[in-house]
């Protein structure tokens, strides 16, 4: 017999049921004693548990609930972000509609913000509303920015929407969220809305966090617009400093540097400080304009503003450019009496250009007193040892930088891939793309399958580079057939050659290097009369062939520097019919020709012969 267990009851629910299934003994006659003692001990009521009082919650007093709000702001203000939360769920639990003062309210709203937790922001703003806090508009703009750290655009939205009343700070924080959630539109379309309203008065802050709306979307019509705003409003003649460099940083954004110039040029001297200066190298810099950078350089350590971390690594690339290494020491040198020390963006841009020039050493011993290095630092590193043929210490610097524990990316995989090209080293870098392909993480790209390619190719293994074309799990890129089609040059393979080749024309088309290649690849194995004789016999069978459509050689033609008798032998070999011919005898029947240079230097090949090809197909 299967036991088969019911739902459990509460004591008090079975003893009842139990009282109301008893019978009284003296109604029903037991039929055997044996049942009587069973019935007896089954209706026997189970003895009464002693009723246990409810214990009263405690109301926190007064002098409790202010050490415990103190207890939130200091845990706030030392940055203890979640000691302060835990206070504050203690502080609602035992006072849930309790409203807790001011600075604590935005002590927390600074720690939900801290913490960008969308859970934590809606608990501190719900205990606001339901303990009936009244909020200025300063407590307002507060909880807007609080949303808007949090990524909670509704509620933030909702927020602003339902202030009573606005500032000017309150329209600058809700463009500038709106800003860092990737929607400046959104952001210039308040500001429409602002100006609607307020005209001149929409504040010069409010005009800045613009005119950042404006650069993120790279609208330059609104920056014009934008600055037009600030010549209404008078802004920049009052030694605001900010309007300036935010309008010279949005015309340089915009491909304008002339007009960043001329806003430049505008300042008043008060106003051009180091981010100025800064702004308008930078503009340079990031245009190419390297000869106008240094001139304003020079004119910036005249002007007795010294120069900082971000002053250096954005003149180390134009220094690189130029080729003044000296001048790049002595600005290090300077910063180094002035007691600057330099971040990690500055020392990776020193230890690049120490690379770019050839001072692997110098590069390397900046490495190694960096305080703080990130992946691009060890990058550039392996990537110099690479270029300068040094790969026995690239693989060491790479096999640190995975004993560190730190994660390389594709540039690293890249760098050291090359550095094993270009010095040969077959088996470390087959060893280090098999590691590649078993990372999880990071995986061959194009480019990493087009320089292992390579490093096959120039140490003479054309087979297995071809077989890492044939096996890769995407498709094969015109730089994976160009490191197989040089490979194949070097080492003389026609067959290889050819079919890379075709590859290439058929992706690329358009250039001629290729056609090149392979013709250089045929006058080195020494079968430039092979290539003559087929590109002249293939050209002699087109001619024969458009003749039979109905083409007639014009005969009017004149060339200069050709000698009148030999007008009519040369103009059948001209350039434009040997392309074609070549084309030709170098693609695949299925593969297209497109004409990208016609000179209209000889009218028979521009109008007659090139036209009646096209309407031929490739036999």
């Amino acid at each position: 017999m299967e036991l088969q267990l019911a739902a459990p009851c509460h004591p008090r629910l079975l003893t009842s049921t139990l009282r109301a299934n008893a019978v009284p003994a003296s109604t029903t006659a037991p039929s055997t004693s044996c049942s009587s003692s069973a019935d007896e001990s089954t209706l026997k009521p189970r003895p009464r548990l002693p009723r246990r009082s409810p214990v009263p919650r405690l109301k926190p007093s007064p002098a409790r609930l202010a050490s415990l709000c103190s207890a939130i702001e200091q845990r706030a203000a030392a940055g203890l972000h979640r000691e302060a939360l835990d206070l504050f769920r203690l502080a609602r639990a035992r006072a849930p509609f309790t409203p807790l003062p001011a600075p604590t309210y935005l002590a927390l709203v600074a720690v939900a913000e801290a913490l960008r937790e969308p859970s934590e922001a809606a608990a501190v703003a719900w205990h606001m509303e339901g303990s009936g806090f009244e909020m200025d508009v300063y407590a307002c703009n507060r909880v807007l920015g609080m949303y808007l750290a949090c990524r909670m655009l509704a509620e933030a939205q909702q927020v602003f929407e339902g202030m009573p009343e606005r500032s000017a700070v309150t329209w600058g924080i809700m463009m500038g969220g709106m800003v860092d959630r990737g929607r400046p539109r959104a952001a210039l379309a308040l500001f429409r809305e602002l100006w609607a309203e307020a005209g001149a008065g929409a504040g010069s802050r409010t005009v800045v966090v613009a005119i950042r709306a404006a650069t993120t979307a790279g609208s330059l019509q609104a920056g014009r617009q934008l600055h037009c705003c600030v010549t209404k409003m008078d802004a920049c003649d009052d030694g605001n400093q900010y309007l300036g460099c935010a309008l010279l940083d949005m015309y340089s954004k915009c491909g304008r540097v002339d007009e960043a110039r001329w806003v430049f040029n505008g300042m008043l001297p008060q106003q051009r400080n180091l981010v100025a200066w800064n702004s308008m190298l930078a503009a340079y810099a990031l245009h190419g304009c390297n000869e106008e950078a240094l001139e304003l350089y020079n004119d910036m350590c005249v002007s007795g503003i010294g120069m900082d971390q971000f002053t250096f690594s954005t003149m180390l690339g134009v220094f690189s450019r130029l080729g003044l290494l000296e001048h790049a020491k002595q600005a290090h040198a300077g910063l180094i009496q002035r007691g600057v020390p330099l971040d990690v963006v500055g020392n990776t841009a020193l230890v690049d250009l120490y690379c770019k020039w050839g001072r692997i050493e110098d590069a390397r011993s900046v490495f190694e007193r960096m305080p703080k290095r990130n992946l691009i630092s060890w990058n550039a590193l392996i990537a110099g040892y690479g270029y300068h043929g040094m790969g026995d210490q690239a693989i060491e610097m790479f096999d640190r930088l995975i004993a560190e524990g730190i994660a390389p990316n594709h540039v690293t995989f890249l760098a050291v891939l090359n550095a094993c090209r270009f010095s040969g080293l077959v088996e470390e870098g087959k060893k280090i793309f098999q590691f590649m392909t078993q990372n999880q993480r990071v995986k061959p790209r194009a480019m990493h399958y087009a320089c292992a390619i390579e490093l096959f190719g120039r140490e003479g293994l054309l087979d297995e580079a071809y077989l890492m074309i044939r096996r890769a799990p995407l498709t094969p890129t015109a730089n994976m057939w160009g490191g197989l089609l040089t490979a194949s040059r070097i080492h003389k393979n026609m067959h290889l050659a050819k079919l890379a080749a075709e590859q290439l024309l058929a992706m690329e088309p358009e250039k001629i290097n290729s056609y090149v290649v392979l013709l250089n690849l045929y006058i080195s194995s020494g079968r430039q009369d092979d290539a003559h004789k087929k590109i002249y016999s293939r050209l002699d069978a087109l001619m024969k062939e458009i003749k039979e459509i109905g083409y007639v050689a014009e005969e009017d033609v004149f060339l200069p520097d050709i000698h009148p008798d030999e007008q009519k032998i040369s103009r059948v070999y001209h350039s434009e019919r040997l392309a074609i011919a070549f084309g030709l005898i170098s693609t695949s029947s299925h593969t297209s020709l497109r004409i990208t240079q016609s000179h209209r230097l000889c009218g028979d090949c521009h109008e007659q012969v090139i036209p009646d090809s096209v309407m031929l197909t490739q036999g």
